[in-house]
């Protein structure tokens, strides 16, 4: 199940930026998907073990969605972070 929850997570994760950046830009993004992955991942380390796998499935979207508005915020601060992740 860990295994499971945790490869859920990441690819909704990468899906979900996917789609926003692609929303955005009218252009594939496989590098915002590779971001959305990880942050997927980053999301669901904690309780990969202690939740079922359509919590897995939410804590990968919630997480998708935190690094992409995230990401977009510290652009719009003109902070530089050259591998936006």
């Amino acid at each position: 199940q860990v295994a499971m929850n945790t490869t859920v997570a990441a690819s909704t994760g990468g899906i979900v930026v996917f789609g926003i950046q692609y929303s955005i830009l009218r252009k594939y993004d496989v590098v915002a998907m590779c971001n959305g992955i990880l942050a997927g991942l980053v999301s669901i380390t904690a309780g990969c073990g202690n939740v079922e796998t359509g919590s897995a499935l939410m804590i990968g979207l919630l997480g998708g969605i935190v690094y992409k508005f995230s990401a977009t915020s510290v652009e719009k601060l003109g902070i530089d972070d050259p591998v936006d992740a």
